[in-house]
């Protein structure tokens, strides 16, 4: 910004002309310069609030800082221009955007989700809300998004505790993913580590828990073989289900 810009804009903001200030603010609105718009939005808020330049004033607020990036102050503010507005044109895009900001903000997937819950709760409400709104398939679409994100964040977690060997915590990180997510991709895959938890869990047991547990891993690999015949997994655990056979053998023995 030149000095001569510098020294027009601080005499825009000094100006007590407000008709003056609110169509320069929306120059800089329209020339995407923001950060000089919200200067002068911010001092102009209380002179128009109820009126129609009001309105303008407060939306453009929000979509300033949505433009910048600054996605939890704009969701703010398209919240307080719904409140403050409730019957203006822009509410319905203001909600959508607000539910975009949380969404904007959703992490990668191996850190916490809460904004990815937040982002899924905002949206169907924006969709129970406004059924017939243009924005209905994309706000869909986002929370599908959104959805796959905790999904593959929650597969994940299973498979740490696998590979740590927390076999206890693996079982049941297991069986709560596959009742949460009844139709997942992942199915196949799950039972056949499935199998592997419960061998591995039974050979570190007590002597006591090692047939049950052999047991379960017999059951689940049955079910592997029932519900995928042609599953690549089934070769895989050959070796690995004769084992448990002879392990189960000896128990029956002793």
């Amino acid at each position: 910004m030149s000095f001569a810009s510098c020294s027009k804009h601080n005499q825009v903001l000094k100006s007590t002309d407000n008709e003056y200030k609110y169509n320069t603010a929306m120059y800089y609105y329209g020339q995407k310069d923001y950060n000089r718009a919200l200067q002068l939005f911010d001092v102009l808020q209380s002179a128009y609030r109820g009126k129609p330049q009001g309105e303008e004033i407060a939306y453009c607020t929000a979509e300033c800082y949505y433009k910048m990036k600054d996605y939890n102050v704009a969701s703010h503010y398209y919240k307080r221009y719904v409140v403050n507005y409730p019957f203006a044109k822009n509410v319905e895009s203001a909600l959508f955007r607000s539910a975009c900001c949380y969404y904007l903000e959703s992490p990668s997937m191996e850190l916490d989700q809460e904004d990815s819950y937040v982002a899924i709760k905002e949206f169907q409400s924006f969709i129970d809300l406004y059924p017939q709104s243009v924005y209905v398939d994309s706000a869909n679409k986002l929370i599908d998004t959104l959805k796959y994100k905790i999904i593959e964040k929650d597969f994940n977690t299973c498979m740490l505790y696998y590979k740590m060997e927390e076999f206890q915590a693996a079982i049941t990180s297991f069986e709560r993913f596959l009742k949460e997510n009844p139709t997942t991709i992942h199915r196949e895959e799950i039972v056949n580590y499935m199998v592997l938890t419960y061998a591995k869990y039974a050979e570190k047991s007590v002597f006591e828990k090692q047939r049950e547990r052999y047991e379960l891993a017999l059951e689940k690999y049955n079910t592997l073989s029932y519900m995928y015949p042609d599953s690549k997994y089934i070769t895989e655990l050959e070796p690995t289900v004769e084992k448990i056979r002879t392990e189960l053998s000896n128990i029956k023995t002793k």
